[in-house]
């Protein structure tokens, strides 16, 4: 996984990793309220991100992100949707798009 820690020169935390048999799930959840540059920042990273996991054989990037902020932000959003193919929503969580893993 050096595509994600530059090499080992930088260290990615993410917000939980799920280990099953045939994958690694690494995922970031946030939700934002309200608009600013933060969420620009997180779409670019994010998207930066899904691009260099891309092709980790067993690794899968997931997003799980929500917030009226993102009305501000869906030129951001909707480009990194284009890259990664797993970004959810609380409403997708509540009709169980998890049972589909």
């Amino acid at each position: 996984m050096s595509a994600l820690s530059n090499s080992g020169k930088t260290e990615k935390r993410f917000d939980f990793v799920i280990f099953t048999e045939k994958s690694v799930y690494a995922c970031e959840c946030n939700f934002y309220a309200s608009s600013g540059s933060k969420l620009n920042e997180t779409a670019r990273s994010y998207k930066a991100l899904a691009l260099a996991s891309k092709n980790i054989k067993g690794f899968k990037f997931v997003w799980f992100t929500d917030g009226l902020g993102w009305l501000s932000a869906k030129n951001n959003l909707k480009e990194t949707f284009d890259v990664l193919d797993d970004i959810y929503c609380i409403k997708e969580l509540e009709e169980n798009i998890l049972k589909t893993f």
